[in-house]
């Protein structure tokens, strides 16, 4: 039980998308789930699918999430930073992409 699930970075996107998989899955996390590129920039600012993954999860991370721990605001916060391995030469092939994710889970004692 997560006071927060937040990903990094997924953009608009791909957050509606893991939402829809993990409903699917039977995990409803529409309530307490996030995503650090989304946090980041304003859907006026037009960056498509959000900024660096590895940027936006550390910028969000030990900057907000962490002053808000402090607060003790969130007490349990799973963070998982994403990424792709893009290739121009495999893209141009047909291949597909392949991602990567890791998770940290952060806790207050």
């Amino acid at each position: 039980d997560y006071d927060l699930i937040i990903t990094g970075d997924l953009g608009t996107l791909g957050k509606e998308i893991t939402e829809e998989l993990l409903k699917q899955k039977g995990y409803d996390v529409s309530g307490n789930f996030s995503d650090c590129g989304v946090l980041i920039y304003y859907p006026e600012q037009d960056v498509h699918a959000g900024g660096s993954g590895c940027a936006c999860a550390a910028v969000v991370t030990c900057g907000y999430i962490y002053k808000e721990m402090l607060k003790q605001k969130y007490n349990k916060v799973l963070v998982v930073a994403t990424g792709a391995l893009l290739s121009t030469t495999s893209s141009q092939q047909g291949e597909t992409i392949p991602c990567i994710a890791h998770a940290v889970s952060l806790e207050n004692l």
